[in-house]
């Protein structure tokens, strides 16, 4: 087992990795719509919430040695389904023709007053 940290991001405040790598998968921890470097949230449009928090998984699977290409599973956390429609939206657009295995999982609030937070499973291939 292998922790993941990207070099040049901070140390996570709470007890956990960013992403483990074990036995050719990836384990991503539930990325938020938050900027890496300052660990800002950003509370703004959802599609823009959940283009940051892809963005941030991937930080993640690249430090690695994947990519979402090779993601397997993603679970994601929404705070309102009335969102949903703008969520898929921008997920369709980020991932393409990749369409791996999906949960939507609704939830009443999301740490920082974020409305999103997607983790992933993936292949640690190299990219």
């Amino acid at each position: 087992m292998k922790k993941i940290q990207p070099p040049d991001q901070p140390q996570p405040k709470g007890h956990y990795s960013p992403g483990i790598e074990h036995d050719g998968l990836i384990f991503v921890s539930g990325q938020l719509p938050m900027t890496l470097d300052t660990r800002e949230p950003f509370t703004g449009d959802i599609g823009e919430q959940t283009e940051l928090a892809l963005k941030n998984v991937e930080v993640i699977l690249k430090a690695g040695g994947s990519d979402l290409s090779h993601v397997l599973q993603f679970t994601i956390y929404v705070s309102d389904m009335e969102l949903w429609g703008a969520v898929n939206a921008k997920y369709a657009e980020v991932m393409g023709d990749h369409r791996p295995a999906r949960a939507i999982v609704p939830v009443k609030d999301l740490h920082f007053g974020t409305k999103i937070e997607i983790q992933a499973i993936a292949e640690a291939r190299a990219v």
